[in-house]
């Protein structure tokens, strides 16, 4: 069994008290309302054309998502005066049968401490373990946030040309399936499995059939 946050740090709030971090006192919580605050200070240092905050509450407000913030607490909040701190979040919409993690970022002071492949742990065992089917956009040019994906059993699909906004850069398509942990691509709308006939039949393309295009919600965003 996972060990709790320490009981010398501050209590948590009510919500996910489960510890994924490599690091002590830190915790993956469900996001509210009350860390919009702390969410879009990080957001804001994180990316030069940040979400505002009626997108944030726009995708939190979806039923069925899974938006979480990794929340550091005691001796794992250093420079907070309050004994605790928000560090990172990850916002995931569900659509159909499968997950859209649409932003994942951490504090930029708080990189390269395994805090993202916490949160990406987190949200992978809430949607279903090796039975959930997740999909996400990546710049090809983000090299650590693809090796991420990749070790977390990510499989890039395709490429969605202009995807980015700010700067025109190309995605990545990338999938977590039952059928990606195993090299192959045959769950998947639109994709090719040679011998399986094919990705699921009666989708638009490799991304969830209802998936809005790029007049929806923002593109997803990765800063880890």
């Amino acid at each position: 069994m996972t060990p709790p946050v320490p009981h010398t740090s501050p209590e948590p709030p009510s919500g996910d008290r489960r510890e994924t971090l490599p690091s002590r006192g830190i915790a993956i919580q469900r996001l509210t309302f009350s860390d919009m605050p702390q969410v879009l200070a990080i957001e804001r240092r994180s990316y030069n054309a940040p979400w505002s905050l009626a997108m944030f509450v726009l995708e939190t407000a979806k039923s069925g998502g899974l938006c979480v913030v990794a929340r550091a607490f005691g001796a794992g909040a250093r420079g907070s005066a309050s004994g605790v701190a928000l560090v990172g979040y990850a916002i995931v919409s569900k659509y159909d049968d499968a997950f859209h993690v649409m932003n994942v970022c951490v504090d930029p002071n708080r990189r390269r401490e395994g805090i993202a492949r916490g949160l990406l742990e987190h949200v992978i065992a809430r949607a279903g373990g090796n039975e959930a089917r997740l999909t996400l956009e990546v710049r090809p040019s983000n090299a650590s946030a693809r090796g991420l994906y990749d070790d977390l059993g990510f499989l890039s699909v395709g490429v969605r040309r202009r995807y980015y906004r700010d700067d025109g850069e190309d995605a990545l398509i990338m999938w977590r399936t039952p059928a990606t942990l195993e090299g192959r691509t045959y769950d998947i709308p639109g994709a090719e499995d040679e011998g399986m006939g094919g990705g699921r039949p009666g989708s638009k393309g490799p991304v969830p059939p209802d998936m809005p295009d790029l007049s929806g919600p923002p593109p997803r965003r990765d800063r880890a």
